[in-house]
């Protein structure tokens, strides 16, 4: 039996659906209307509901899906669901996604497959954001896994450097801030969790 829990965050509609991974994929879709702009997240979760709609959009349902990832985007792409930018829709009516941790309080870690930026944009632009999590993903306190995911954009990376240098934060392993080829962001880089306290960056005079 799924537990649905939602909760509004920054005007989203964001709702967590827990339970067995076919059981909460088949939730997600009941979610999908015909003219459904669908934002695709990435992982395993995601993965799983990709394939379902491919199924759907096969028999004839029609969507537009805007993808987080290129591995989500060819996946996609093999089940004949129709893929856009997020500049090239005018909405994303729902965000489908998976979550790395979930807490109690529905604070949720993502990131470890990569997409973290995309992902987060795309969530972002969707009136509603749907998380699917299996029992496994459920944690006591976040970072209970013991890493933290973290995006760097080019652009930023020497200053986010020094920034997580002065908070003691080193990542697992330096190549893991060099860019992507063909990419326009670095690779995440786990770095030893700290409690939410110290997640602050430093004041500069």
């Amino acid at each position: 039996m799924n537990n649905a829990l939602s909760l509004t965050e920054l005007g989203i509609s964001v709702h967590f659906e827990t339970g067995m991974a076919q059981d909460i994929t088949e939730h997600a879709l009941s979610l999908i209307d015909n003219g459904t702009v669908v934002g695709l997240g990435s992982g395993r979760a995601a993965r799983d509901f990709v394939r379902a709609l491919g199924t759907r959009v096969q028999a004839g349902l029609q969507v537009q899906g805007v993808p987080t990832s290129r591995t989500t985007a060819g996946l996609a792409r093999s089940q004949g669901i129709p893929l856009f930018g997020p500049d090239e829709v005018d909405r994303i009516d729902i965000a489908v996604d998976g979550a790395d941790e979930v807490d109690p309080s529905l604070q949720l870690i993502k990131g470890y497959g990569g997409a973290l930026v995309r992902e987060k944009i795309v969530a972002a632009s969707a009136k509603r954001f749907v998380v699917l999590v299996g029992q496994e993903k459920l944690v006591p306190v976040l970072g209970s896994r013991g890493k933290l995911p973290l995006e760097v954009l080019p652009f930023g990376a020497a200053l986010c450097l020094r920034l997580l240098d002065e908070l003691g934060w080193q990542p697992l392993s330096p190549s893991c801030l060099l860019p992507r080829s063909g990419s326009d962001a670095c690779q995440p880089c786990p770095a030893s969790w700290a409690p939410a306290s110290s997640l602050t960056w430093p004041t500069r005079s």
